[in-house]
């Protein structure tokens, strides 16, 4: 790499291992802890590259990026930040940042991605309208991969008037979703509708949905279960929009294939309202974040009025280890549950085994029969993952990720069957000793050490 990289971060860690990287690759790297300053390069031509953090101790690194626009335009900034919502990244893309990338982040893909925007020239950007405040409301909090590979593309297909297909399973949030793209959106100023189906069989339905939306989003909850003659309704009604073109957008958590093949989904439809496709994952598929959501429940019941609660290390490892068929509005209302329930601060295993009752069981952690190949199950997850970017590839690095994404459990699976016991880990995965100690410092792996009942 060749070129001038502005780092601004609050963390000196985050500052050494950055300048000691971009050094290394062949920058030079000016670091620093304040906004002000980072402005004061900007402005005096200095960089080629902005990194920066969001939450800083002088202000908010995205609010800069209007300003940096305006007095260097084309200068690429990518947004770092520990703020895992689908807000910082849309927030992000509407000030036009180069990139975002979550914390903690993969070194390696960001020594990439800052590669890139050297390499490129890019386009001055235009400056788009602030968008309001408003409250973070979404259960949409998490820092897997496969929440981050959502909200980037999220952020991507807001502003566009492709229809929008929004499938997951029951409680994952669709709707919520859906509602989301178009407040930060350029028609945020016009109505959102949520059609129903007895309104589209009305037979002045499809003409009042449509005097009502004037020009903003029409939601179909649940496409896939309505009658066919209202499916034949919609496809009318999306031909024929009229003067003021809403966007449209459905929901499913329906297999929609399986659903044309039954004759239960007209096809014309399925083809007018999948211009783009968004998945969202059910929790049991990011068990990373589930204990970071039950995080975010109890502040904000705390800020409704509930007493302040925090989870036991053993209640975060029951929640992990739980199938979660209704998703995270089932862990949300187990969690405000719990904060006005739980006896101490402390929110005990007991207490969240009470409130939970009895559970299905839990699915294989890899899906699939019992009988499936682990690498069939693999594969499986991995045609999800690269489905839902849709037309576009994966953010580079994917061998790696993925690598590291079988690799903590393993070992954490390992360590637990050994009680802890590093010795005996080792043997037991076939590797040397060092290897592991290293592993579990890189992969940040707690080691609990106990007496192993055979």
């Amino acid at each position: 790499m060749d070129g001038t990289v502005l780092v601004a971060d609050d963390d000196r860690t985050i500052r050494t291992v950055l300048t000691q990287a971009l050094t290394r690759a062949g920058c030079k790297v000016h670091a620093t802890s304040s906004l002000t300053t980072l402005m004061r390069w900007v402005g005096e031509g200095k960089g080629d590259v902005v990194i920066s953090d969001v939450v800083m101790p002088d202000g908010n690194g995205l609010e800069m990026l209007p300003k940096i626009a305006e007095d260097r335009p084309g200068l690429p900034v990518i947004v770092i930040s520990a703020q895992n919502t689908i807000m910082t990244a849309i927030k992000a893309a509407e000030a036009e940042a180069y990139d975002y990338l979550p914390k903690p982040f993969d070194l390696p893909e960001l020594m990439k991605r800052t590669a890139k925007a050297l390499s490129e020239k890019r386009n001055a950007p235009s400056v788009k309208p602030e968008v309001e405040e408003r409250p973070d409301e979404l259960p949409l909090v998490g820092r897997t991969e496969v929440m981050q590979a959502l909200y980037r593309l999220i952020a991507r297909v807001m502003n566009t008037d492709l229809p929008l297909m929004i499938t997951g399973e029951s409680g994952t949030g669709k709707s919520l979703i859906a509602r989301a793209i178009h407040d930060f959106s350029d028609r945020r100023t016009l109505p959102f509708v949520a059609a129903t189906s007895a309104e589209l069989a009305e037979l002045e339905g499809p003409a009042n949905l449509l005097s009502q939306v004037r020009g903003g989003t029409l939601l179909v909850d649940e496409i896939a279960d309505l009658p066919d003659e209202v499916q034949a309704r919609l496809v009318r009604m999306i031909d024929s929009p009229g003067d003021h073109s809403p966007r449209f957008m459905a929901t499913s958590q329906t297999d929609l294939q399986a659903a044309m093949d039954a004759g239960k989904l007209r096809q014309d439809l399925y083809y007018r309202i999948c211009g783009t496709a968004l998945h969202v994952p059910a929790l049991r598929e990011r068990v990373e974040d589930i204990v970071l959501l039950a995080d975010h429940f109890l502040v904000r019941a705390e800020n409704e009025g509930a007493p302040h609660r925090v989870l036991s290390s053993d209640a975060s490892e029951l929640l992990r280890i739980l199938a979660w068929p209704g998703n995270v509005r089932q862990l949300e209302n187990i969690i405000r549950r719990l904060a006005l329930t739980a006896r101490s601060e402390e929110i005990t295993k007991t207490e969240v085994a009470g409130v939970l009752g009895p559970q299905p069981d839990v699915a294989p952690a890899f899906g699939g029969s019992s009988s499936e190949k682990l690498s069939e199950s693999v594969a499986r997850h991995l045609q999800r993952y690269f489905d839902l970017h849709g037309d576009m590839l994966p953010p580079p690095g994917l061998y790696q990720r993925v690598l590291r994404e079988v690799e903590t459990p393993l070992i954490e699976i390992a360590l637990a069957a050994t009680g802890g016991n590093q010795a005996k880990c080792a043997d037991l995965l076939g590797i040397n000793r060092n290897t592991l100690r290293k592993k579990i410092t890189d992969l940040e792996i707690e080691v609990t050490r106990r007496r192993k009942l055979m």
